[in-house]
């Protein structure tokens, strides 16, 4: 293995090499660098070409200012672009911008699609796998901008002016009663009489709850408080427990129901940390509820240690998220009125001139994020979701599932441990490309929502024939890309070990 990431590092440079060549040349010459000074009228037009000149090597042949460039590179030094300004601080604080807005939305897309690809092939040809089958090509065939236009009009403009008086019209009320009818029975397995019970009780259950949310107005200053917060970690507790180690032992559940109550307890103590805390706070407290709850499992767990320690860290790290969501709601109703009831923002990274306390400031990260994140997921998603669904409907058809189930084995182990774990190899190629694609940032979700991005940064490059800000956005992707590959083949081999042994 070591030798070939050595190899792979080799011929990687190489490529990069020959590639920054190219770019270099193809930037250099789509265009004429000095245009808008040719239109310039001012007295000094002739200083500020032959300032220009001077700064971007234009006097000089191509490959001669490319040998300059790499000369640079060699130096830790990105150059400066045409107007005199240095790239590097340009480059970290459009790659921090990109980071920030596309990984969330990269992990949210590849979490949610790879789980709902594997349920629907588990569950071929139920209405549940029909849904998401139309619903994954309606999201793959929508045009990003549109999606994009389409979220800043309704889930900013028309949902800011709805905050004024949050009650929901009782049509809205009966269209998402029948759509939780229609996502209980996609859910449901069985036959047409159990499907169309489960329908039933879901248009009850979203009836009530969305009817409850508009006669409280709980949009208007929303929160959970302890007993939802308990009720949620409870149920995520048992949730755990089944995909981890199952209900036979009780060891596991007893360790998770344990870390759930421990952590809405724990809320109600450390109210006064939580108040106004810093990132290095809340990652401490994350270290304990880890280490809290490897001693529960440890303790708890009986003969399925192992199980109950991982089924109690998820536990443990689900609730203080939750927990977390809780103050960001909390502070939702004083945020608002900070920003003049307009929380949903359509552009920038962030409210100018805004200050406040550690849940408002991350309350309006948010809601800067919230539109652009959700036009990347809603494409992303539909990729993760029909890639993960054909891996995971070839693997189970394989020989050894087949053997596993033979043998007696639970089909929470079948599925968990035997299936998932190869069904993941496809998918990893496309996470690896995804990823290093990312990082050169999502051109035009970041030119409709205005976010001074590594997009932004490589297209305004284009646009002024400016090869310094391009090269540095070049090298930082294309080592994205190596570096990504080189993760996959180590994954290949980790989750097959026939690719470790060849």
């Amino acid at each position: 293995m070591i030798v070939f990431i050595a190899r792979r590092l080799v011929i990687s440079f190489f490529v990069l090499l020959a590639a920054t060549f190219i770019i270099f040349v193809l930037t250099a010459l789509s265009g004429d660098p000095l245009e808008d000074l040719r239109q310039d009228n001012s007295p000094n037009k002739a200083n500020k070409i032959a300032d220009r000149t001077e700064r971007m090597e234009l006097d000089v042949p191509i490959p001669v200012r490319y040998l300059g460039w790499l000369g640079r590179i060699v130096q830790g030094e990105l150059g400066v672009n045409r107007d005199g300004q240095d790239v590097a601080p340009l480059l970290g604080h459009a790659l921090s911008a990109t980071l920030q807005l596309v990984l969330a939305a990269t992990v949210l897309a590849i979490v949610v699609g790879i789980v709902v690809g594997i349920v629907s092939a588990l569950r071929q040809y139920s209405g549940f796998d029909y849904s998401v089958t139309f619903a994954a090509f309606v999201c793959f065939s929508l045009p990003i901008f549109w999606i994009a236009v389409m979220l800043k009009q309704y889930m900013a403009i028309e949902f800011n002016n709805w905050l004024k008086d949050p009650g929901i019209p009782p049509t809205v009320i009966g269209i998402l009663t029948l759509l939780g009818g229609l996502i209980f029975g996609a859910l449901t397995v069985g036959d047409r009489k159990r499907r169309l019970l489960a329908f039933l009780v879901g248009a009850v259950i979203s009836g009530a709850l969305f009817t409850l949310l508009s006669v409280t107005r709980w949009f208007a200053d929303p929160g959970f408080g302890l007993p939802l917060v308990l009720a949620i970690s409870l149920a995520a507790a048992v949730g755990f427990t089944v995909l981890s180690a199952g209900l036979r032992q009780r060891g596991p559940l007893y360790a998770a129901l344990a870390a759930a109550l421990i952590g809405a307890v724990a809320s109600q103590v450390l109210a006064p940390v939580l108040a106004d805390p810093t990132w290095l706070e809340i990652i401490g407290l994350a270290l304990v509820t880890v280490a809290v709850c490897v001693g529960l499992g440890y303790g708890l767990g009986g003969f399925q240690r192992r199980q109950a320690i991982t089924a109690s860290v998820l536990t443990g790290l689900f609730t203080g998220a939750v927990i977390f969501v809780d103050h960001l709601l909390q502070a939702f109703d004083s945020y608002s009125k900070a920003v003049r009831g307009r929380p949903i923002s359509t552009i920038g990274a962030r409210t100018p001139n805004f200050v406040g306390d550690f849940w408002q400031l991350n309350l309006d990260s948010a809601g800067h994020l919230l539109l652009p994140s959700m036009a990347l997921i809603l494409v992303s998603l539909a990729t993760y979701t029909r890639y993960s669904r054909a891996s995971m409907l070839e693997v189970m058809n394989q020989d050894y599932v087949r053997t596993a189930r033979a043998k007696g084995l639970p089909e929470r182990t079948v599925v968990v441990k035997h299936a998932f774990r190869n069904g993941l190899i496809p998918v990893t190629t496309l996470m690896a490309f995804d990823f290093a694609g990312v990082i050169g940032g999502a051109v035009v979700t970041e030119n409709v929502f205005g976010w001074q991005g590594m997009g932004n940064l490589f297209i305004k490059g284009l646009r002024e024939v400016d090869p310094a800000p391009v090269m540095a956005f070049f090298i930082v992707t294309g080592t994205a890309i190596v570096v990504f590959n080189m993760v996959a083949d180590i994954l290949y081999a980790y989750l097959d070990p026939r690719i470790r042994l060849s």
